[in-house]
């Protein structure tokens, strides 16, 4: 993949799939959101471990290690609308009952095995119906994925990360390997 691909990549995932894409490219907040959503600190451990089920500790820090729970409760207040971010909410609800109902314990206390496997299953579940409204694992796929790359981390660590630029260059050949560069 060259630069160019990966920045259609972005634009696309940005300006076509993502929830709440139109609050971010025109910098306006929605005016139906719900009054008074709050996280607590156990529902930003619960993102941070689902966001970390989605991009692990490897090589690189994972999700977890980028405080990707914080960013998702930030998009979900600042660029969802009502409709979404109670979509948001009740698929979080739905994903802890409905795991501790299928594996007999909590998502935060299980295997990384056992989570994988369910979300690996939701998402197959929610691929093959089909999509009239946004479906929690999407967002959660979409903020993992922004939130990870956009971070510190995700930009300097799992990213090839080039501070001060020199000259543009459209057309650079990755070698197998080779990180993809942070924009």
């Amino acid at each position: 993949m060259n630069r160019r691909d990966a920045l259609k990549s972005v634009m696309l995932m940005m300006g076509g799939t993502m929830v709440g894409a139109t609050a971010i490219l025109t910098g306006c907040a929605p005016e139906n959101q719900i009054e008074g959503l709050n996280f607590s600190p156990e529902d930003i451990a619960f993102l941070d471990e689902l966001g970390d089920t989605i991009i692990p500790d490897t090589d690189t820090p994972g999700a977890k290690a980028a405080g990707i729970g914080q960013f998702m409760v930030m998009m979900v207040k600042d660029t969802y609308d009502a409709d979404q971010q109670k979509t948001f909410v009740d698929g979080l609800n739905m994903i802890r009952k409905d795991f501790k109902s299928e594996k007999g314990a909590d998502f935060v206390g299980a295997a990384a095995e056992d989570r994988l496997a369910y979300m690996n299953g939701l998402y197959e579940k929610y691929k093959s119906s089909e999509p009239r409204e946004p479906q929690v694992i999407n967002m959660l796929r979409d903020l993992t994925i922004l939130g990870y790359f956009t971070s510190e981390i995700g930009a300097t660590q799992a990213l090839n990360y080039v501070e001060v630029p020199g000259r543009y260059d459209g057309c650079i050949d990755l070698k197998e390997g080779d990180r993809a560069y942070a924009i």
